[in-house]
């Protein structure tokens, strides 16, 4: 989707506002609700995504399963607010020895798990709005020794409110910041450090 344009410092795969903000956007929502709704806080319109099964509501970017983002900026951030009830996110990106590796965060998670494919960690939210920001290279090359080429797909599972998902360059404080990329009275979730994952494997691995 955007491996063939300029990308810049910030690239946005996902707006609240606008005519249709989820025109790139693949939509599987069974016996649950996504809707846009108007926030009290941020004052305006946001996406809701409810489901008593996470796994029964999802958002996915780019909308056809074959296709690739094709974003080369490293750092990922999502504005998005906690709605007390479990949560989980996905990104999927692509390395230098041409293998796809999927990122996975959730509040239920009650530890790390690292396979060939997929790195699942817990996230700790905090109530009301707030960030969640990962660094897609080191976390390639920390979990996996490769090098990070690009982000390969999104997907945002229940429960949620969303305003904007974008990648950068770097991490940019508020005041670095276009006034609609900012979130204000940011709380930032806490996901366990790189170094804890490493010093987990370090120990297993001599047990065995």
């Amino acid at each position: 989707m955007f491996d063939e344009k300029y990308q810049g410092s910030l690239v946005t795969v996902f707006y609240s506002i606008g005519s249709n903000p989820l025109i790139n956007w693949a939509i599987q929502c069974k016996e649950s609700e996504y809707r846009f709704l108007q926030d009290d806080v941020m004052k305006s319109s946001v996406l809701q995504i409810q489901s008593q099964n996470v796994n029964a509501c999802s958002i996915s970017t780019p909308s056809k399963p074959t296709d690739s983002l094709g974003i080369r900026l490293p750092f990922f951030t999502m504005l998005m607010k906690n709605l007390g009830r479990y949560f989980t996110s996905e990104i999927t990106v692509l390395d230098d020895q041409n293998i796809r590796r999927r990122f996975r965060i959730s509040n239920y998670s009650k530890s790390i798990r690292v396979s060939i494919h997929m790195c699942s960690m817990p996230v700790c939210l905090t109530e009301g709005w707030t960030q969640i920001q990962l660094n897609l290279a080191d976390f390639t090359s920390q979990m996996y020794n490769t090098g990070f080429v690009e982000a390969v797909r999104v997907q945002v599972h229940a429960n949620c409110r969303l305003r904007r998902i974008y990648f950068s360059e770097k991490l940019y404080t508020n005041d670095e910041l276009p006034n609609e990329y900012r979130l204000y009275k940011v709380k930032v979730p806490r996901v366990i450090p790189v170094s804890t994952v490493l010093k987990k494997k370090a120990i297993a691995g001599k047990k065995t």
